[in-house]
């Protein structure tokens, strides 16, 4: 089947970096919708999009769609699908589904109809705790039926084992990392690294290693998985680096957390990761590149009225010292971005961070 619907889900506020890095990596004509993006493709576009997308949290295939008015009409049109096409009978199922301006209101009605047609046209397990998820999605009495390729979200790239207090995820790292114009060609510095994902998220995109290459996919236990083609696509060639990316923390902990991390992601050659204050901050040796930072907002860790020194003083050793450097920081907080001093170019757009609301705000080369 070349024709299958690929929808990447992308976190809230990131569809753009999540669309021109599927773009760049050559997916058919994607096109930003609410939620995500969408492209089109074979099952080896779904596998390639989990293994190689950085920006997307879940690759979801959209196999059907039908109107379907009453929940007999769904329970017919339903049992009609090729299900033995796209799914493994012995495999355990289990199904989620949403209503939404439609005639059909009932989402755990809904969800039974396409249970008991998986389970009699099918001969499917039906488990709440399965891996593998059947999605149905009913607005405005348009049924739609997904499967989550994924399975576990993407930005768990099964190396970050130790996280530190309010941690980025690593699609969102990434996210932010493209939207500075970061594309593996230079070094990058976080100061205050927590557990070192933006550090290690951009050695591993110089290095060339693929992000999903260490873990595991709900599509493997789909019908359609070919394991020749699979482990074909997840051979390829690491490059070295020509410099260092750095992580700077004043919790030995932190140091610590991001060094393992680091060793788990097969970057550790590539990083350097110290333990020390912001104000003895220097640049690493080697050409100037980017500083990104996650400082804290005083919404989630702490209060805010001593933040503003801090930031205050980011900007002080930032502007004196990293000359020739861009600057990247995020933050919920507008007021903090401003007391730093650095002139910042119109902020990004709103991101979805758990309950916070963050953007990023960067400048030019200092």
């Amino acid at each position: 089947m070349s024709d299958l619907g690929i929808f990447l889900v992308a976190t809230p506020g990131l569809e753009q970096p999540l669309a021109d890095e599927a773009r760049d990596a050559g997916f058919a004509d994607p096109k930003i919708v609410p939620g995500g993006v969408e492209t089109q493709g074979d099952w080896t576009e779904v596998w390639r999009a989990n293994l190689t997308l950085r920006c997307a949290t879940r690759v979801l295939v959209r196999v059907a769609s039908f109107r379907a008015m009453h929940l007999a009409q769904l329970d017919k049109r339903s049992r009609k699908l090729p299900w033995a096409d796209w799914l493994d009978p012995s495999v355990p199922l289990r199904v989620e589904a949403s209503c939404r301006k439609s005639r059909i209101y009932h989402a755990g009605a809904a969800a039974q109809r396409i249970e008991r047609a998986l389970r009699e046209e099918l001969g499917a397990n039906i488990s709440p705790d399965a891996d593998v998820v059947v999605k149905l999605r009913i607005e405005d009495d348009l049924a739609v039926v997904s499967l989550d390729s994924s399975g576990e979200s993407l930005h768990k790239r099964g190396h970050k084992e130790a996280v530190a207090k309010a941690p980025m995820r690593e699609t969102m790292a990434a996210a932010f990392l493209r939207e500075c114009g970061y594309q593996g060609r230079e070094p990058v510095l976080d100061p205050m690294c927590g557990s070192g994902t933006f550090v290690i998220e951009a050695a591993e995109i110089a290095a060339g290693l693929l992000p999903g290459r260490d873990r595991n996919f709900a599509f493997e236990r789909f019908a359609s998985f070919d394991p020749d083609i699979w482990v074909r696509m997840k051979s390829t060639a690491v490059r070295a680096p020509k410099f260092l990316f750095s992580g700077n923390d004043r919790d030995a902990g932190a140091v610590r957390m991001s060094r393992e991390n680091a060793e788990r992601a097969q970057v550790s050659a590539f990083c350097d990761f110290r333990q020390g204050a912001f104000a003895d901050l220097k640049p690493p040796e080697g050409p100037p590149g980017l500083v990104i930072i996650n400082p804290p907002y005083g919404t989630r860790i702490g209060n805010k009225g001593p933040l503003f020194g801090l930031h205050a003083q980011m900007g002080e050793v930032l502007m004196s010292r990293f000359r020739g450097w861009r600057v990247g920081i995020v933050t919920s907080q507008p007021g903090l971005a401003k007391t730093t001093g650095l002139p910042f170019k119109p902020p990004g757009p709103i991101v979805a961070h758990g309950s916070l609301k963050i953007r990023l705000y960067q400048t030019d080369p200092l």
